[in-house]
C-alpha cells in the first residue's frame, strides 16, 4: 500500500531522512517513532507529497502521482491548522465543501462524523475555545469527511491530557477496525505500544521495525528494577556489572547481562553504603528500553 525505497531529504547539506525503505501493508496502524528530529514529520509530509523528496522513490496506493490519489488520504498535521474563529461545524462544513460534497452530504456525514468523535455537543463553540484534546478531535473529525483509505497523523497527542489521548486512540482503533490504514508518529513509547507495526528513526534512518512484542523479544539484555529514596544512586554502582542506567521516574532500570550475577553486587553495593533498596527486580524491557538500546547503538 505504501512503499520508500532509498528515500533521501536534504536539507542545507544535511540529510533529514537518510536512505528511508519502508513497506506499510493495509489495514496496519503503523507507528513512526523517535526523538524530535529523528525525521518522523519530514517522512510523512514527503509520503503526502507536501514536501518534495531529494531522491528515492515513494508509492501510495499503487501510484508515485501523490496528486492522483489525494482524496483517498487523510492528514493531520502536528499544529491545529483549521480556523479558530469558525464554529466546530462550520470548519466540518467548510473542509466537506473543499472535497467537493454537496450540502446534504455534509450535512450527513458531518453529523455522523461529529458524534463518532464526541463533538456533536460542541458544534456551535468557536474552534479557539476548544481545549487541546478537543482540537485534535475536531482535526480528525475534519480529516474524515471525505471518508479516506488512509489516515496520516503527525504526534496528533502531543500537549494532550492523558485522558483525550486515550479517547483519542480509542478512535483511531475503532476506524482501523472499519478498514482504514493508519500511519501514525509519535515520541510516545506507551503509543507506540498500541501499534501493530513499529520503525524505530534515530538521525532519519530507520534502526529497526518490527511488531512491539518482536521487539521486546530481541532485546539483548537484562534489565534490574531498582526502586529507592536515594538520589543519584550511579556512584554508588560503579564498580557493579552494570552496563548502563536510567531513571524511570522515581525508580532506575539498570541494564545488566546476568541479573543472577548482578543483583547480589548491586544489593551488597548500596547496602555497603547506607542507601536503602525498596525493591530490586527482574523486569520485561519496554519499547522505551528498546529505543534507548538501538539509539545509543547508532
Amino acid at each position: 500500500m505504501i512503499a520508500l525505497e532509498n528515500v533521501c531529504k536534504e536539507y542545507n547539506g544535511h540529510l533529514a531522512v537518510d536512505h528511508l525503505s519502508l513497506l506499510i501493508q493495509t489495514g496496519e496502524i503503523f507507528g513512526l517513532v523517535g526523538p524530535d528530529g529523528a525525521g518522523k514529520t519530514t517522512t510523512l509530509r514527503m509520503i503526502t507529497g507536501i514536501i518534495s523528496k531529494t531522491s528515492g522513490t515513494i508509492t501510495v496506493l499503487d501510484t508515485p502521482n501523490i496528486e492522483q490519489i489525494k482524496d483517498r488520504i487523510g492528514y493531520i498535521p502536528q499544529k491545529f491548522s483549521l480556523y479558530g474563529d469558525l464554529t466546530v461545524r462550520e470548519n466540518i462544513q467548510f473542509i466537506g465543501a473543499m472535497y467537493g460534497a454537496d450540502s446534504a452530504q455534509i450535512a450527513t456525514i458531518g453529523e455522523e462524523i461529529l458524534r463518532f468523535t464526541n463533538l456533536f455537543p460542541f458544534q456551535n463553540r468557536l474552534a479557539d475555545q476548544l481545549s487541546g484534546g478537543m482540537k485534535q478531535k475536531l482535526a480528525l473529525a475534519a480529516g474524515l469527511m471525505h471518508k479516506p483509505e488512509i489516515f496520516f497523523l503527525d504526534e496528533p497527542t502531543t500537549g494532550v491530557d492523558p485522558v483525550s489521548r486515550r479517547e483519542f486512540w480509542q478512535m483511531l482503533y475503532r476506524l482501523n477496525k472499519d478498514g482504514m490504514t493508519i500511519v501514525v508518529s509519535t515520541p510516545y513509547m506507551d503509543e507506540a505500544e498500541l501499534c501493530t507495526r513499529v520503525a524505530f528513526l534515530h538521525n532519519g534512518k530507520i534502526v529497526s521495525c518490527d511488531t512491539p512484542a518482536k521487539l521486546r523479544a530481541a532485546y539483548p539484555h537484562q534489565i534490574l528494577e531498582l526502586s529507592t529514596p536515594a538520589k543519584d544512586v550511579n556512584r554508588y554502582l560503579q564498580n557493579c556489572p552494570i552496563l548502563d542506567s536510567n531513571p524511570f521516574g522515581a525508580k532506575y532500570h539498570l541494564i545488566v547481562k546476568n541479573a543472577a550475577i548482578a543483583a547480589p553486587a548491586i544489593t551488597a553495593a548500596l547496602t555497603n553504603a547506607n542507601v536503602p533498596i525498596t525493591s530490586l527486580r527482574v523486569i520485561a524491557p519496554t519499547l522505551e528500553d528498546v529505543f534507548v538500546e538501538l539509539a545509543g547503538d547508532h
